[in-house]
């Protein structure tokens, strides 16, 4: 099986393609950066940009595969606030990958949605079949919405096999962007202060194996997975002033921590409800809150 990453230079990317090479899967990526990371997943992946459709056809024959994992995307929620034209970005690659899959013949697709579909509406856990139009905090949210719409609509109208997946704050490797967990490792660092958004906000962080684990798990049980949308995460909240004091601690740090208001667009509390994932996918968790922000501290230390 021939394995399509789109999105194979970011996080997630990164360390699924590595996955797949493990398993003997042939991959092919295509990001519109270089892998700073990993020269063999480098090696494999096709620069290209999805918001043209011209050179997904000029570079069709490199692509080809029998699953395409569409990670690619646009993905932090508050710089989407401020350039809302990147969420145009999200939705335009999305259907670029799914009209190229119909038109090669790609029966199988896996869209990576977020955990941010599910807007603020109070939910103690989030199941699958609790997204809302009306519950849509920001542009972000709306082109992954969208996203996902596009993504049923191929199913319906072209017998395509689709998996959505919700994933949940995933770190711990493969990233020096300016999410939370890296950027508070770099500022701890440095001892300088760190600003966190929300004193209340609590979200569930998914260590990256436990996510890239749920892909995996897709892909041995397509036949299962086929039209389902599944949230991917550890199922336990925790709250970024947790998450900052945590990681003040572990890297010996003087920094001070302060809280200010919550930012336009985020959703401020999410817990997702696993058990879907649990019972068709045989999906299970590994690396609990505080042992993951260890692992990432470890691993950033050594890189």
């Amino acid at each position: 099986m021939k394995i399509l990453v789109t999105g194979s230079s970011g996080t997630i990317g990164t360390r699924l393609c590595e996955r797949l090479l493990e398993q003997q899967f042939e991959v092919v990526g295509a990001d519109w950066e270089p892998n700073k990371w990993q020269p063999a997943v480098e090696q494999l992946t096709v620069r290209i940009d999805l918001r043209d459709e011209s050179q997904l056809k000029a570079q069709s024959s490199k692509l080809k595969a029998d699953v395409v994992i569409h990670l690619a995307a646009n993905a932090r929620v508050y710089e989407l606030v401020e350039n809302p034209d990147r969420a145009r970005d999200n939705m335009l690659t999305t259907f670029n990958a799914l009209e190229w899959a119909r038109l090669n013949g790609v029966k199988r697709f896996v869209f990576a949605s977020s955990r941010e579909t599910y807007g603020n509406s109070g939910a103690e856990k989030y199941r699958e079949d609790m997204v809302r139009v009306e519950n849509c905090e920001s542009p972000y949210t709306a082109s992954k919405i969208a996203g996902e719409a596009l993504v049923e609509s191929y199913r319906r109208c072209y017998g395509m096999e689709t998996v959505i997946v919700r994933f949940s704050n995933v770190y711990g490797m493969y990233d020096d962007s300016q999410r939370v967990v890296p950027l508070f490792i770099r500022q701890t660092k440095k001892n300088e202060p760190l600003v966190v958004f929300g004193k209340d906000k609590s979200l569930d962080f998914t260590y990256i194996d436990d996510a890239v684990d749920g892909l995996l798990l897709i892909l041995k049980n397509f036949t299962k997975a086929n039209g389902q949308t599944i949230n991917l995460a550890f199922g336990e909240a925790h709250s970024i002033m947790e998450l900052a004091e945590l990681i003040k601690k572990l890297m010996g740090s003087t920094s001070e921590v302060t809280a200010t208001s919550s930012r336009t667009g985020e959703v401020t509390r999410y817990t997702a409800d696993i058990s879907k994932a649990r019972k068709i996918l045989g999906f299970d968790p590994k690396v609990p809150f505080v042992e993951g922000v260890k692992k990432s501290v470890e691993w950033y230390a050594e890189h």
